[in-house]
Protein backbone atom coordinates (compact mmCIF):
# COMPACT_ATOMS: atom_id res chain seq x y z
CA UNK A 1 0.00 0.00 0.00
CA UNK A 2 1.19 3.75 -0.85
CA UNK A 3 2.94 5.38 1.70
CA UNK A 4 2.23 8.86 0.02
CA UNK A 5 0.30 11.54 1.84
CA UNK A 6 -3.43 10.73 1.20
CA UNK A 7 -4.94 13.80 -1.43
CA UNK A 8 -8.40 12.23 -1.59
CA UNK A 9 -10.84 11.06 0.40
CA UNK A 10 -14.01 9.43 -1.08
CA UNK A 11 -16.88 9.31 0.90
CA UNK A 12 -19.72 7.07 0.18
CA UNK A 13 -22.92 6.91 2.46
CA UNK A 14 -24.60 3.53 2.21
CA UNK A 15 -27.77 2.51 3.57
CA UNK A 16 -29.24 -0.72 1.88
CA UNK A 17 -27.01 -0.67 -1.08
CA UNK A 18 -26.19 -4.12 -1.50
CA UNK A 19 -27.23 -3.97 -5.06
CA UNK A 20 -25.13 -1.19 -6.14
CA UNK A 21 -22.57 -1.10 -4.08
CA UNK A 22 -19.95 -3.13 -5.92
CA UNK A 23 -20.03 -0.83 -9.14
CA UNK A 24 -19.86 2.32 -6.76
CA UNK A 25 -16.73 1.57 -4.87
CA UNK A 26 -15.20 -0.68 -7.98
CA UNK A 27 -15.45 2.83 -10.07
CA UNK A 28 -13.21 4.48 -7.37
CA UNK A 29 -10.63 1.37 -7.29
CA UNK A 30 -10.24 1.45 -10.94
CA UNK A 31 -9.31 5.03 -11.50
CA UNK A 32 -6.84 5.56 -14.04
CA UNK A 33 -3.49 8.69 -12.82
CA UNK A 34 -5.20 9.49 -10.03
CA UNK A 35 -3.84 10.93 -6.79
CA UNK A 36 -3.82 8.47 -3.82
CA UNK A 37 -7.16 7.93 -2.74
CA UNK A 38 -8.42 6.60 0.34
CA UNK A 39 -12.06 5.30 0.44
CA UNK A 40 -14.94 5.44 3.52
CA UNK A 41 -17.92 3.85 3.71
CA UNK A 42 -20.61 4.69 6.37
CA UNK A 43 -22.84 1.88 6.69
CA UNK A 44 -26.24 3.64 8.06
CA UNK A 45 -27.58 0.60 10.09
CA UNK A 46 -28.76 -1.78 7.07
CA UNK A 47 -30.51 -4.22 7.24
CA UNK A 48 -29.10 -5.81 3.50
CA UNK A 49 -26.42 -7.50 5.40
CA UNK A 50 -24.00 -4.54 2.77
CA UNK A 51 -22.01 -3.89 6.08
CA UNK A 52 -20.83 -7.46 6.00
CA UNK A 53 -19.95 -7.59 2.38
CA UNK A 54 -18.39 -4.42 2.23
CA UNK A 55 -15.88 -5.81 5.13
CA UNK A 56 -15.50 -9.21 2.88
CA UNK A 57 -15.20 -7.96 -0.24
CA UNK A 58 -13.22 -4.62 0.33
CA UNK A 59 -10.83 -4.75 3.58
CA UNK A 60 -8.62 -1.51 2.53
CA UNK A 61 -12.04 0.33 2.38
CA UNK A 62 -12.16 2.12 6.02
CA UNK A 63 -16.14 0.68 7.07
CA UNK A 64 -17.93 3.25 9.62
CA UNK A 65 -21.07 1.27 10.74
CA UNK A 66 -23.77 2.92 12.67
CA UNK A 67 -25.66 1.25 15.14
CA UNK A 68 -28.74 3.32 14.32
CA UNK A 69 -30.21 5.20 11.24
CA UNK A 70 -28.52 8.17 10.96
CA UNK A 71 -29.50 9.80 7.67
CA UNK A 72 -27.03 11.58 4.98
CA UNK A 73 -25.63 14.40 6.78
CA UNK A 74 -24.66 12.63 9.88
CA UNK A 75 -23.25 9.90 7.89
CA UNK A 76 -21.30 12.59 5.69
CA UNK A 77 -20.11 14.30 8.73
CA UNK A 78 -18.75 11.74 10.63
CA UNK A 79 -16.71 10.32 7.35
CA UNK A 80 -15.42 13.49 6.62
CA UNK A 81 -14.14 13.77 10.45
CA UNK A 82 -12.24 10.99 9.72
CA UNK A 83 -10.86 11.81 6.07
CA UNK A 84 -7.21 12.08 5.50
CA UNK A 85 -7.74 13.95 2.00
CA UNK A 86 -7.09 17.37 1.53
CA UNK A 87 -10.18 17.43 -0.88
CA UNK A 88 -13.73 15.47 0.05
CA UNK A 89 -15.86 13.47 -2.56
CA UNK A 90 -19.31 12.89 -1.38
CA UNK A 91 -20.20 9.87 -3.77
CA UNK A 92 -23.79 8.05 -3.66
CA UNK A 93 -23.56 4.86 -3.10
CA UNK A 94 -25.78 4.45 -6.37
CA UNK A 95 -23.23 5.92 -8.97
CA UNK A 96 -20.17 5.42 -10.78
CA UNK A 97 -17.45 7.11 -11.72
CA UNK A 98 -15.86 7.27 -15.18
CA UNK A 99 -12.27 5.95 -15.08
CA UNK A 100 -10.78 9.11 -15.66
CA UNK A 101 -13.57 11.41 -12.89
CA UNK A 102 -11.02 11.63 -10.01
CA UNK A 103 -7.57 12.82 -12.00
CA UNK A 104 -10.35 15.25 -13.91
CA UNK A 105 -12.05 16.70 -10.34
CA UNK A 106 -7.92 17.08 -9.50
CA UNK A 107 -6.56 18.70 -12.14
CA UNK A 108 -9.66 21.44 -12.13
CA UNK A 109 -9.58 22.09 -8.39
CA UNK A 110 -5.89 22.40 -8.27
CA UNK A 111 -6.35 24.75 -11.25
CA UNK A 112 -9.01 26.89 -9.79
CA UNK A 113 -6.48 27.97 -7.19
CA UNK A 114 -9.08 28.73 -4.36
CA UNK A 115 -11.75 26.72 -2.54
CA UNK A 116 -14.35 25.35 -4.63
CA UNK A 117 -17.00 23.15 -4.86
CA UNK A 118 -16.67 20.86 -8.19
CA UNK A 119 -18.86 17.68 -9.70
CA UNK A 120 -18.72 16.25 -13.57
CA UNK A 121 -21.80 15.96 -15.95
CA UNK A 122 -24.26 13.34 -14.65
CA UNK A 123 -25.36 10.34 -16.47
CA UNK A 124 -28.64 7.73 -16.12
CA UNK A 125 -27.35 4.91 -15.39
CA UNK A 126 -29.39 2.98 -17.06
CA UNK A 127 -30.09 5.02 -20.38
CA UNK A 128 -26.53 6.45 -20.26
CA UNK A 129 -28.35 10.10 -20.59
CA UNK A 130 -26.65 13.18 -19.64
CA UNK A 131 -28.92 14.45 -16.86
CA UNK A 132 -27.21 17.46 -16.22
CA UNK A 133 -23.99 19.93 -16.13
CA UNK A 134 -24.77 20.88 -12.98
CA UNK A 135 -27.77 22.94 -12.26
CA UNK A 136 -29.42 26.09 -12.05
CA UNK A 137 -31.49 27.76 -9.63
CA UNK A 138 -35.31 29.29 -10.07
CA UNK A 139 -37.15 31.63 -7.75
CA UNK A 140 -37.98 29.12 -5.16
CA UNK A 141 -35.38 26.92 -5.31
CA UNK A 142 -35.78 24.46 -7.39
CA UNK A 143 -33.21 22.70 -9.46
CA UNK A 144 -32.65 23.27 -13.45
CA UNK A 145 -31.01 20.85 -15.36
CA UNK A 146 -28.05 22.57 -17.26
CA UNK A 147 -27.42 21.13 -20.25
CA UNK A 148 -25.26 24.01 -22.35
CA UNK A 149 -21.77 22.45 -22.31
CA UNK A 150 -19.98 26.06 -22.57
CA UNK A 151 -21.37 26.73 -18.85
CA UNK A 152 -19.94 25.93 -16.07
CA UNK A 153 -20.80 28.10 -13.43
CA UNK A 154 -23.56 26.42 -11.93
CA UNK A 155 -26.17 27.42 -8.81
CA UNK A 156 -25.94 23.95 -7.38
CA UNK A 157 -24.11 20.42 -8.01
CA UNK A 158 -25.63 17.57 -7.24
CA UNK A 159 -24.33 15.65 -3.90
CA UNK A 160 -24.22 12.12 -5.88
CA UNK A 161 -21.00 13.67 -6.55
CA UNK A 162 -19.83 16.27 -4.71
CA UNK A 163 -16.18 17.23 -4.22
CA UNK A 164 -14.99 20.12 -2.38
CA UNK A 165 -12.01 20.68 -0.27
CA UNK A 166 -11.47 20.22 3.37
CA UNK A 167 -10.73 23.84 3.91
CA UNK A 168 -14.11 24.98 2.49
CA UNK A 169 -15.89 22.04 3.90
CA UNK A 170 -14.42 23.01 7.91
CA UNK A 171 -15.41 26.87 7.06
CA UNK A 172 -19.05 25.91 6.08
CA UNK A 173 -19.45 24.04 9.41
CA UNK A 174 -20.08 20.47 7.18
CA UNK A 175 -23.36 19.49 6.61
CA UNK A 176 -26.70 20.69 8.59
CA UNK A 177 -27.59 17.08 10.48
CA UNK A 178 -30.68 18.78 11.91
CA UNK A 179 -31.53 18.50 7.55
CA UNK A 180 -31.40 14.68 8.11
CA UNK A 181 -30.94 13.56 4.14
CA UNK A 182 -31.77 15.72 1.00
CA UNK A 183 -31.10 18.89 0.23
CA UNK A 184 -27.98 19.34 1.88
CA UNK A 185 -26.12 20.15 -1.91
CA UNK A 186 -28.21 22.67 -2.60
CA UNK A 187 -27.36 24.08 1.03
CA UNK A 188 -23.93 23.49 0.68
CA UNK A 189 -23.65 25.47 -2.65
CA UNK A 190 -25.82 28.50 -2.02
CA UNK A 191 -23.99 28.86 1.28
CA UNK A 192 -20.37 28.58 -0.83
CA UNK A 193 -21.19 31.21 -3.22
CA UNK A 194 -22.69 33.60 -0.85
CA UNK A 195 -19.32 33.28 0.85
CA UNK A 196 -17.43 33.98 -2.47
CA UNK A 197 -16.13 30.64 -3.74
CA UNK A 198 -16.97 28.87 -6.77
CA UNK A 199 -19.61 25.88 -7.82
CA UNK A 200 -18.64 24.62 -11.16
CA UNK A 201 -19.66 21.79 -13.34
CA UNK A 202 -16.78 20.17 -15.39
CA UNK A 203 -17.53 19.53 -19.25
CA UNK A 204 -15.29 16.31 -18.94
CA UNK A 205 -16.12 12.93 -17.45
CA UNK A 206 -18.64 12.00 -15.85
CA UNK A 207 -20.27 9.42 -13.17
CA UNK A 208 -23.60 7.00 -13.54
CA UNK A 209 -26.29 7.32 -11.29
CA UNK A 210 -29.33 5.39 -10.39
CA UNK A 211 -31.06 8.38 -9.89
CA UNK A 212 -33.74 8.13 -6.61
CA UNK A 213 -32.66 4.73 -5.67
CA UNK A 214 -32.57 5.83 -2.30
CA UNK A 215 -35.63 7.60 -1.81
CA UNK A 216 -37.69 6.80 -4.28
CA UNK A 217 -38.20 8.57 -7.83
CA UNK A 218 -37.20 11.81 -8.24
CA UNK A 219 -36.97 11.29 -12.18
CA UNK A 220 -38.84 10.88 -15.26
CA UNK A 221 -39.38 7.47 -16.72
CA UNK A 222 -42.27 6.46 -19.18
CA UNK A 223 -43.14 10.73 -19.68
CA UNK A 224 -43.86 10.79 -16.29
CA UNK A 225 -42.50 12.19 -12.75
CA UNK A 226 -42.41 9.73 -10.20
CA UNK A 227 -41.19 9.99 -6.74
CA UNK A 228 -42.08 9.53 -2.81
CA UNK A 229 -43.78 11.35 -0.35
CA UNK A 230 -41.09 11.02 1.88
CA UNK A 231 -39.05 12.35 -0.80
CA UNK A 232 -41.10 15.25 -1.85
CA UNK A 233 -41.24 15.77 2.30
CA UNK A 234 -37.67 16.19 2.54
CA UNK A 235 -37.12 17.79 -0.68
CA UNK A 236 -39.83 20.68 -0.22
CA UNK A 237 -38.89 21.22 3.39
CA UNK A 238 -35.67 21.10 3.74
CA UNK A 239 -35.30 23.88 0.29
CA UNK A 240 -37.21 26.03 2.25
CA UNK A 241 -34.84 26.21 5.15
CA UNK A 242 -32.08 26.81 2.65
CA UNK A 243 -34.29 29.93 1.20
CA UNK A 244 -34.39 30.84 4.53
CA UNK A 245 -30.88 30.73 5.62
CA UNK A 246 -29.58 32.55 2.19
CA UNK A 247 -31.38 34.90 0.52
CA UNK A 248 -30.85 38.11 1.09
CA UNK A 249 -33.45 40.17 3.49
CA UNK A 250 -35.56 42.07 0.39
CA UNK A 251 -35.52 38.89 -1.48
CA UNK A 252 -36.59 36.29 1.81
CA UNK A 253 -39.20 38.82 2.76
CA UNK A 254 -41.09 38.53 -0.43
CA UNK A 255 -40.24 35.22 -2.02
CA UNK A 256 -40.27 32.66 1.50
CA UNK A 257 -44.26 33.63 1.89
CA UNK A 258 -45.00 33.80 -1.56
CA UNK A 259 -43.14 30.53 -1.72
CA UNK A 260 -45.21 28.81 1.76
CA UNK A 261 -48.51 29.89 -0.14
CA UNK A 262 -48.08 28.63 -2.95
CA UNK A 263 -46.94 25.05 -1.40
CA UNK A 264 -50.15 25.10 0.69
CA UNK A 265 -52.18 25.93 -2.93
CA UNK A 266 -50.10 23.18 -4.88
CA UNK A 267 -50.65 20.66 -1.71
CA UNK A 268 -54.61 21.24 -1.90
CA UNK A 269 -54.62 21.51 -5.44
CA UNK A 270 -52.85 18.17 -6.13
CA UNK A 271 -54.80 16.57 -2.91
CA UNK A 272 -58.06 17.49 -5.05
CA UNK A 273 -57.21 16.61 -8.17
CA UNK A 274 -55.79 13.17 -6.68
CA UNK A 275 -58.24 12.45 -4.70
CA UNK A 276 -55.95 12.14 -1.98
CA UNK A 277 -55.42 14.60 1.50
CA UNK A 278 -51.58 12.89 1.95
CA UNK A 279 -50.13 15.36 -0.77
CA UNK A 280 -51.24 18.53 1.58
CA UNK A 281 -50.95 16.56 5.41
CA UNK A 282 -47.74 14.58 4.75
CA UNK A 283 -46.01 17.02 2.24
CA UNK A 284 -46.86 20.62 2.03
CA UNK A 285 -48.46 21.23 6.02
CA UNK A 286 -45.40 19.95 7.95
CA UNK A 287 -43.37 22.50 5.61
CA UNK A 288 -44.66 25.33 7.95
CA UNK A 289 -44.60 24.08 11.10
CA UNK A 290 -41.02 22.86 10.68
CA UNK A 291 -40.00 26.56 9.91
CA UNK A 292 -41.49 27.54 13.17
CA UNK A 293 -40.28 24.81 15.19
CA UNK A 294 -36.69 24.80 14.00
CA UNK A 295 -36.23 28.76 13.73
CA UNK A 296 -34.02 28.14 16.86
CA UNK A 297 -31.24 25.81 14.17
CA UNK A 298 -31.52 28.19 10.80
CA UNK A 299 -31.78 31.78 12.34
CA UNK A 300 -28.38 31.74 14.11
CA UNK A 301 -27.03 30.02 10.82
CA UNK A 302 -28.91 33.21 8.65
CA UNK A 303 -27.05 35.74 10.54
CA UNK A 304 -23.45 34.14 10.47
CA UNK A 305 -24.22 33.35 6.62
CA UNK A 306 -25.72 36.90 5.78
CA UNK A 307 -23.28 38.83 7.63
CA UNK A 308 -20.29 36.88 5.95
CA UNK A 309 -21.66 37.32 2.78
CA UNK A 310 -19.48 38.45 0.18
CA UNK A 311 -21.38 37.95 -3.43
CA UNK A 312 -23.41 40.86 -3.96
CA UNK A 313 -26.98 40.17 -4.94
CA UNK A 314 -26.91 40.09 -8.98
CA UNK A 315 -24.08 37.66 -8.86
CA UNK A 316 -25.37 35.71 -6.42
CA UNK A 317 -28.80 35.34 -8.45
CA UNK A 318 -26.31 34.85 -11.93
CA UNK A 319 -26.90 31.64 -12.19
CA UNK A 320 -31.03 31.67 -11.43
CA UNK A 321 -33.24 31.11 -13.98
CA UNK A 322 -36.54 32.88 -13.46
CA UNK A 323 -39.71 30.43 -14.75
CA UNK A 324 -40.68 28.10 -12.19
CA UNK A 325 -39.41 24.67 -12.94
CA UNK A 326 -41.87 23.23 -11.71
CA UNK A 327 -44.50 24.69 -13.70
CA UNK A 328 -42.54 23.80 -17.03
CA UNK A 329 -42.46 20.23 -15.48
CA UNK A 330 -45.98 20.10 -15.15
CA UNK A 331 -46.79 21.06 -18.78
CA UNK A 332 -44.50 18.64 -19.96
CA UNK A 333 -44.83 15.60 -18.21
CA UNK A 334 -48.42 16.31 -15.96
CA UNK A 335 -49.25 15.83 -12.36
CA UNK A 336 -46.26 13.63 -10.47
CA UNK A 337 -46.69 10.44 -9.49
CA UNK A 338 -45.90 9.40 -5.82
CA UNK A 339 -46.14 6.75 -3.58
Amino acid sequence: MSTAPIQISVCIANYNGIEVIDDCIRSVMDQQDAPNVEIIVHDDASTDASAGHIRRHYPDVKLIVSPENVGFCIANNRMAAEAKGEYLLLLNNDAALFPDALATLYKAAEGIGASAIISLPQYDFESGSLLDRGCLLDPFLNSVPNLDPDRNEVGMVIGACFWIDRVLWVELGGLPEWFGSIGEDLYLCCRARLAGHPVRALGASGYRHHVGQSFGGGKVADGRLRSSFRRRALTERNKTFVMAIVYPTPYMQLLLPLHLMLLLFEGMLLSLLQRDTRYLREIYMPVLSALIRQRGKWRPVRQGVQQSRRLARDQFYAVFDWTPYKLRMVVRHGLPMLR
